[in-house]
């Protein structure tokens, strides 16, 4: 006779449903004015780009860097960021990103805001790109899961002008009346770079924990300093308009971006183990690819009969215990 879970793990690798799609990242380090600060743009979008490569395992034809000076680093940056050139990014990007693709524009650099909200802009060598440009540039992209991250100053226009159905914005500040150079960004990279935004220790960074580590940092920054707090970041991933300083998946903001990982489709460099046995390689992308299943499935939530929803969630969890007991016998044997 075959016992309860083995059959419930029969059913969920009945339903496999279509793969999650892969992840494109496009970098745009905004105009400088100061030597100092164009040089710390440029660090953070190099870092974010190495980050994405060696740390997520992103395709380099899924990454465009655009930088205030190509001759800075011709080999990482792919073009000027004009704002003729990050619509000509954005619209290629539009057209090759699957259905399914998770598509991440991170800004860094300085901002400035009218208070008039479509107006407020992004400054760019030349000119500047508004949150109105970003519209119409997203509407190319209305399946794909958007992360759009402005981390400049007067940033906050952002959220009421962006938002909406599959996308999580994220904003260095809370209005466009925040107009002081922001440390936001520096944190927010710093979170794909370094280990301290795994809270949950899986080995992956989430885009909310990325908030949560940067804006918790920024806070902490200024009180060390003993200066008033003149940034308070927001996201918005429900699409109503309204941006979080402090998401809650369960009440407010935060349950789309918990979701979301900077990663190389399925499987690549989301769970970094090194092991020679090719069996528990096997496993460990099998694993991934149930726990991708997962993600995917908990996005479309909304849109499901709530029963349909439990049965399916179940399943797949049912079929990640067994696998992850599979993979704890291996490795044991290995050892």
């Amino acid at each position: 006779m075959i016992g309860v879970l083995p059959v419930l793990a029969l059913v969920a690798l009945a339903w496999q449903g279509p793969p999650p799609g892969d992840s494109h990242l496009l970098i745009v380090t905004g105009l400088g004015g100061e030597d100092k600060y164009r040089e710390a743009f440029y660090q953070l979008g190099a870092a974010m780009v190495d980050a994405a490569t060696n740390r997520f395992g992103l395709a380099d034809s899924n990454i465009v860097f655009l930088g205030e000076k190509v001759e800075r680093d011709s080999e990482r940056i792919d073009g000027r960021s004009t704002k003729e050139n990050v619509e000509r990014a954005l619209v290629a990007l539009a057209e090759r990103a699957g259905p399914r693709d998770r598509v991440f524009i991170l800004l860094i650099g300085h901002g400035s805001s009218t208070g008039s909200g479509e107006e407020a802009r992004f400054n760019l060598p030349g000119p500047d790109v508004t949150a109105g440009d970003f519209l119409t540039l997203l509407g190319r992209l209305p399946t794909q899961q958007v992360i759009l991250a402005n981390t400049a100053s007067a940033s906050g226009d952002f959220v009421k002008v962006l938002s909406g159905p599959n996308r999580t914005i994220v904003t260095a500040t809370k209005t466009g009346f925040e107009r002081n150079e922001t440390i936001f960004g520096k944190f927010f990279v710093e979170a794909f770079t370094g280990d301290g935004a795994d809270v949950d220790k899986n080995e992956r960074i989430s885009v909310l924990e990325a908030f949560n580590y940067a804006r918790l940092q920024v806070a902490r920054t200024y009180e060390e300093e003993d200066k008033l707090l003149t940034e308070h970041a927001m996201l918005d991933d429900n699409g109503d308009g309204e941006g979080s300083g402090e998401p809650d998946p369960q009440s407010s903001d935060g349950a789309r971006a918990q979701q979301l990982f900077l990663s190389g489709g399925v499987t690549a460099g989301v769970r970094a183990v090194v092991t020679d046995d090719p069996v528990l390689a096997a496993l460990y992308g099998e694993r991934q690819r149930i726990e991708e299943q997962i993600e995917a499935l908990k996005l479309r939530k909304e849109q499901m009969p709530p029963e349909e929803y439990e049965t399916r969630l179940e399943d797949l969890l049912v079929e990640l215990a067994l696998k992850s007991q599979e993979i704890r016998e291996r490795e044991k044997g290995s050892g």
